[in-house]
């Protein structure tokens, strides 16, 4: 099990940083598919993703937003956080391999816990393929969790 400690609102810095990272699998585009109910064929079936413009399968835009979730809520300013608004442009297509890296960077502290923060997407060869801004409620006090253990989920 993991601990993680946040970061509240009176303690974020214009200008801190922080980063999640996390390799792209074949596991991650099916339950991804599964959970969403995304079943587009450029992301499950490769000879269909072959005839596309990007050649080949590739992950769900949103699976890099999802990772972007996950940044904001375990890593800056981490459990207690609120998401208020995000905002995305997707730059570049995510592959099945692709070792993304969420960097964030807090951008502004607003009145009333709220906090603009840059999400961006990074592949493995510092390619950006998501460029985004967040707006979140930061928690008001420090506190560390124990992020639960997931229960290992099969694909068959």
């Amino acid at each position: 099990m993991t601990q993680v400690t946040n970061t509240p609102y009176e303690a974020l810095e214009v200008g801190q940083t922080a980063s999640y990272s996390k390799t792209v699998e074949e596991r991650d585009i099916q339950l991804f598919a599964a959970m969403s109910g995304d079943h587009n064929p450029v992301h499950l079936d490769a000879e269909f993703a072959a005839a596309s413009m990007f050649k080949e399968r590739i992950a769900h835009g949103m699976f890099s937003g999802a990772l972007i979730s996950a940044a904001v809520a375990c890593e800056l300013p981490g459990p207690g956080t609120i998401y208020i608004g995000q905002t995305m442009s997707f730059q570049k297509p995510v592959k099945i391999g692709d070792t993304l890296t969420v960097r964030l960077e807090i951008l502004e502290k607003l009145p009333k816990f709220r906090v603009r923060i840059a999400t961006r997407v990074f592949n493995q060869r510092d390619e950006l393929v998501v460029d985004g801004e967040a707006e979140i409620l930061a928690p008001r006090k420090q506190q560390t969790v124990t992020l639960p253990t997931l229960p290992a989920i099969s694909i068959g």
